[in-house]
């Protein structure tokens, strides 16, 4: 017969792994130096298929270009933020933060958004 001690160390390690796996990873988006009003070069946190950008006052996502974790977006215009970041995972899945990058965001900064991964 198991001991009171190896049951409760087999419920601990069940909870722990139970906590891991509920988890999620908060995607974080870093803006590259380089990155200036017409152009965001991104790299993300986690590989993601694909990223997408939404100005201010647009209703449109622009692609960005890249893979992996290196993403870039380049416009004739000055960009206007804040942005929305429309990510598709992997898997398929797609998440979206309507305010992940602010306004007067900066290159060489890091910007978490409310995406769980």
């Amino acid at each position: 017969m198991a001991s009171s001690f190896s049951i409760l160390l087999v419920v601990v390690t069940l909870v722990a792994l139970l906590a891991v796996v509920s988890c999620g990873t908060d995607f974080t988006v870093h803006i590259e130096k380089g990155s200036c009003p017409t152009k965001l070069s991104l790299v993300t946190n986690v590989e993601v298929s694909e990223v997408e950008i939404r100005e201010k006052g647009s209703n449109d996502f622009l692609e960005c270009k890249g893979s992996g974790t290196k993403w870039t977006l380049e416009s004739k215009e000055p960009l206007k933020g804040p942005f929305a970041v429309r990510l598709t995972l992997k898997n398929g899945g797609y998440r979206v933060d309507d305010a992940a990058i602010p306004e007067e965001w900066k290159a060489d900064s890091v910007y978490k958004t409310k995406i769980e991964v």
